[in-house]
């Protein structure tokens, strides 16, 4: 959107062309095919296979330069053509234009006083590029015989932009061409930028989106070439990486999901000049409206003439920012770090603990997330951690006797310990934890601050830095959180204090996302001794709402850090614990309002 459209413009025709044979191109293709379609690198290998294809890559660029599509002149230009576009559509162009807000690049300026909630921009659904508009499109014979296109709207759509953009007479070229020509997502970073954020949490999304892009371009330039229904595509003779890579970061950075015409179901499309807002914290306000077939937009606060529009992107972490749209939000309210935490099968509670987790709705392996505000684990994550270091004793209770099930209700809240002696394992844990995970960076807290305030540094390098930054703030809050927590129980339990009673006729279900599954949740806490009264409009107690989601599967997985599990459950079973595992993986993930990026 606006802050993804700060680019360099290239010049028509700069470089070079290369010539290549076809014969020298398919075997470089082939070669990459491969090294991409082999098995996963294994733990501590990520970065070597990222070398290896990024070399290939570059050769085949090297071969291929000169040869891509750009369009004359700069993106700037094509606005106004975008505008009167729009408006000879039925879109709403009345109360904004298109203009420059430096740093945070192209974005929507109000030309009169906009009200909050007020409509102020539609765009009608024929505007858009959707699946159904490709599969409508000279790229419908081949997307009818290819499962991959079928089951990927996302390089559909990629797909769809590049045939669009080679049509002189596309529909769609104003839009096209107001597009940006380069993004600020990793996939154009140089090598020395990536290399900033080895060691951090979001790494092997980035080499992941690498290495999915470069298969995708592999097995799409050798399907155009051989397969017969290809043949009248416009990319039959000119299918660059640098093409696709372009047209994959637009999809990336730009794609939504609205209702099919009858409602049934929801596609991916491209929204046109909607897609020129910036992000800023709030609420989402864009709707489909499903009578008039137009997508909508209110506006989330008064905005005063010449102001800047924004909107909401949603909960996304600083992490899906930098690597799926292309910036770094400084003021983010959501930014969270992903944790996979995992019950070993091979421990002796293994069964009991599981079972435990299935009637509280929480898988026995699972990717977690840590947040930037209090408190830093959500009720979900609370409930793993406290029957993560329950004793058999413990365990017998939740899952025997005929109240059992209303005992599993109160694991998520945090009113009703499981006992001081479990919450003091839980919280030593996660400081432990997050301890643990502060040393695997390269670099300290003070040095990224430093880095940072270097005037030579890259965008590029200083999104890497900022994002690692970020990261080490939410552990070393977690960390200061763990440390705190486990005093407060400490002391509980040496002063003898008694454990909070809960009411069981009062229950109700924590608030379901993609991350938190229905978790239950006691609404009241009750002390001893107090008379009960029983308040059926009571607010959810703990209920704090997570929209995180993942589709991670890692039940049974290997953990990639032996050191960091062995020294985790040291540290539990120098308490009397019993010996835990502790599993972390890094698992590409994106969060409800955005569809997650399919790998083929």
């Amino acid at each position: 959107m606006g802050k993804k459209s700060r680019v360099k413009t290239q010049k028509s025709g700069s470089g070079a062309m290369a010539v290549v044979s076809p014969k020298e191109m398919m075997s470089l293709i082939a070669e990459l095919l491969q090294k991409c379609s082999s098995a996963a690198a294994s733990a501590g290998k990520e970065w070597e296979e990222y070398l290896q294809i990024r070399g290939l890559v570059e050769r085949i660029r090297k071969k291929q330069k000169g040869m891509s599509i750009v369009f004359e002149g700069s993106r700037e230009e094509h606005f106004p053509d975008l505008m009167s576009w729009a408006k000879e559509n039925g879109a709403s162009c009345e109360c904004f234009t298109v203009a420059n807000f430096g740093k945070e690049g192209y974005g929507l300026r109000a030309t009169r006083d906009i009200k909050a909630e007020e409509l102020f921009l539609w765009i009608p659904r024929k505007m858009l590029m959707t699946v159904e508009s490709a599969q409508n499109s000279i790229l419908g014979p081949l997307y009818s015989q290819d499962r991959i296109l079928q089951a990927m709207g996302n390089v559909t759509l990629a797909l769809h932009l590049l045939c669009e953009r080679a049509n002189p007479a596309s529909f769609w070229l104003p839009y096209i061409r107001s597009l940006p020509q380069e993004y600020d997502i990793p996939l154009y970073y140089q090598q020395e930028d990536v290399q900033l954020l080895l060691g951090t949490q979001a790494v092997q999304d980035v080499l992941s989106q690498y290495k999915n892009t470069a298969r995708q371009y592999a097995y799409f330039y050798k399907l155009v070439q051989t397969h017969p229904t290809a043949s009248k595509l416009p990319l039959k003779d000119c299918f660059t990486f640098d093409d696709y890579r372009w047209a994959v970061s637009s999809v990336m950075t730009r794609q939504n999901q609205i209702p099919t015409e009858d409602g049934s179901r929801v596609t991916l499309a491209l929204i046109p000049l909607w897609d020129m807002c910036n992000h800023t914290n709030g609420l989402i306000t864009t709707g489909y409206n499903l009578e008039d077939d137009r997508c909508e937009c209110v506006a989330l606060q008064d905005y005063k003439e010449n102001e800047q529009i924004y909107i909401f992107y949603g909960t996304r972490s600083n992490a899906e920012f930098v690597i799926h749209n292309g910036f770094f939000f400084q003021d983010n309210a959501h930014d969270r770090v992903k944790i996979k935490l995992g019950v070993s099968k091979s421990e002796r509670l293994y069964a009991m603990k599981a079972e435990v987790l299935a009637r509280a709705g929480i898988p026995a392996s699972y990717v977690f997330a840590l947040h930037c505000n209090e408190p830093p684990i959500s009720a979900q994550l609370l409930a793993f951690l406290r029957v993560f270091c329950m004793t058999e004793d413990e365990l017998k209770y939740y899952l025997l006797g005929e109240r059992a099930i209303n005992k599993i209700f109160t694991l998520g809240n945090s009113e009703f310990p499981v006992s001081w002696e479990n919450e003091i394992k839980l919280w030593t844990f996660l400081e432990t934890r997050a301890a643990l995970l502060l040393k695997t960076y390269k670099t300290t807290s003070e040095e990224d601050r430093s880095m940072l305030e270097k005037p030579d540094l890259s965008l590029h390098s200083r999104m890497a830095i900022q994002l690692r930054l970020a990261e080490k703030r939410i552990l070393e809050k977690a960390l200061a959180c763990g440390r705190a927590k486990r005093l407060y129980f400490q002391k509980n339990l040496e002063e003898g204090a008694s454990l909070p009673c809960y009411e069981e006729s009062d229950i109700a279900l924590l608030e379901n996302t993609e991350a938190d599954a229905k978790l239950p949740v006691i609404l009241r806490k009750v002390e001893e001794g107090q008379e009960i009264q029983v308040d059926e409009d009571s607010p959810l107690l703990n209920g704090m709402k997570v929209v995180y989601g993942t589709n991670a599967e890692a039940n049974g997985e290997r953990d990639q850090d032996d050191n960091v599990s062995t020294d985790v459950n040291s540290a539990l079973a120098s308490m009397g614990g019993s010996s835990q595992r502790e599993e972390a993986n890094l698992s590409a993930s994106r969060t409800e309002d955005e569809p997650k990026e399919n790998t083929v």
